[in-house]
């Protein structure tokens, strides 16, 4: 590599080798560019920058198409070369430009030079221009060093969130919050936080912070201050630091989409509660970034798009059954309560006990809410709403002695959150008299 190469413009579009997006008004349409440290110079930025006098006295310039009434930022660093030199940014219509500043910086630093621009009524396409107006020295061929260009407008971040999966769901079901983030303006989206309230009727499910893709992708930890993202406790909250540089303690940089196309994505988990049956689960994300392009830094927010989570009613079925005596004789009647309550959150449609009598035992008779059918042991409850309580009472004559076991469980149409009360049992030691099988321990649970 050279130390400095002179390379045709943009405009050249037959040359092997030549500087993309620029051009110049030289009468050759040469560009001169450095490479950094090249007689003791570095670059501003990067590695390698622009001497606008390449053989002649010059314009560099760009032709862009904007917006009318958007807001450009510009920014750019400048240096003389042999001892003060002096150039202009000139912006407006090709054709009509306008001197916006004159720049004049020494050869011991770089300068750096910042400004807005509105773009005016009705012009679609504005030329950026660096115009080289002195050099220290008095070679035509000598001066203005530009580097760090940049104009454009403000960042934009636009957050798309999903909810995976869609629904509807039911109690006790996970969803997967993805929240991807994308600049969509010019400059980059600096100091860039994203937070997303625990919707509530759910629980933030531990350990399932995740950067997807983009900068500093993988697992993150729980904990504030110790990685790029962490469940706030206090508030129900989760936080993440995005973008390049982020940190425990503060928002990175998020490059417009010209660098970044698919943004960065971060994601979490919640569980469905009990008190969501029936519900919907709503859910919107936050980002708070920074515009650092003009002299001070602008505060810019962005809200997601709300997902709506549809969760399905659920009902808890419990059933307690009990008998009016548990050791009895050979012919005496056995007489069961079976009462099935519903406690919610929604109410239960369908509800089925299902208690078959066991050997040992003849169907007497049946009351209660519902119907019950001795030949299938079905009791059908019907609906129960929420809170509700039905009872049956069942007879039965005892017809051989033994221990007779019996239970009843109750479904519905709804998911039940909890299980484990949706059945009951008790135990009767039938005798002839006076013992027939040992002694008996009355009581349920045999």
């Amino acid at each position: 590599m050279t130390d400095y190469e002179i390379l045709p413009d943009a405009s050249r579009t037959q040359a092997p080798k030549r500087v993309p997006g620029w051009l110049t008004t030289a009468s050759d349409h040469m560009v001169e560019l450095w490479h950094s440290g090249f007689l003791g110079v570095p670059s501003a930025e990067g590695a390698q920058f622009a001497e606008l006098n390449a053989n002649e006295v010059s314009t560099l310039y760009q032709d862009l198409p904007t917006t009318p009434g958007t807001t450009l930022y510009w920014r750019l660093y400048h240096r003389g070369r042999l001892g003060v030199d002096t150039m202009a940014l000139d912006i407006g219509a090709p054709g009509s430009v306008v001197e916006q500043r004159r720049i004049a910086d020494g050869k011991d630093a770089w300068g750096y030079h910042t400004g807005t621009y509105v773009v005016p009524a009705g012009q679609t396409l504005t030329r950026f221009a660096f115009r080289s107006i002195a050099a220290a020295g008095g070679n035509r061929g000598i001066g203005n060093f530009l580097d760090g260009v940049f104009f454009g407008t403000a960042p934009r971040v636009v957050l798309d969130k999903a909810a995976i999966p869609a629904g509807p769901l039911e109690v006790g079901d996970v969803i997967t919050y993805r929240v991807t983030a994308r600049n969509e303006g010019g400059g980059a989206a600096d100091a860039l936080v994203l937070t997303d309230a625990i919707p509530p009727g759910t629980t933030y499910l531990p350990g399932s912070l995740r950067i997807v893709d983009g900068p500093n992708t993988g697992v993150l930890s729980d904990a504030p201050g110790d990685d790029q993202g962490y469940y706030d406790a206090e508030a129900n909250r989760v936080v993440f630091h995005l973008g390049a540089g982020a940190s425990g303690s503060a928002g990175g940089s998020l490059p417009n989409t010209e660098s970044l196309p698919d943004g960065t994505t971060a994601e979490y988990r919640v569980v469905i509660d009990r008190a969501s049956g029936g519900s919907r689960i709503r859910n919107t994300a936050t980002a708070s970034y920074e515009n650092r392009l003009g002299e001070t830094p602008e505060s810019l927010t962005s809200t997601s798009d709300k997902q709506v989570t549809d969760v399905r009613p659920a009902a808890d079925l419990a059933v307690v059954k009990a008998a009016d005596a548990t050791t009895v004789t050979v012919g005496q009647t056995v007489t069961y309560r079976v009462t099935v309550r519903n406690t919610g959150p929604n109410g239960a449609t369908g509800v089925r006990v299902a208690d078959p009598l066991p050997d040992g035992l003849v169907f007497l008779s049946a009351e209660g809410a519902g119907a019950y059918d001795p030949a299938t042991g079905q009791w059908s409850v019907g609906d129960l709403a929420d809170g509700a309580t039905a009872t049956l009472v069942l007879r039965a004559k005892a017809a051989r002695p033994g221990r007779i076991h019996n239970t009843a469980a109750a479904t519905g149409n709804e998911k039940d959150p909890d299980p484990t009360d949706n059945a009951d049992s008790v135990t009767v030691c039938v005798e002839p008299a006076p013992s027939c099988c040992g002694p008996c321990s009355p009581g349920k649970g045999h």
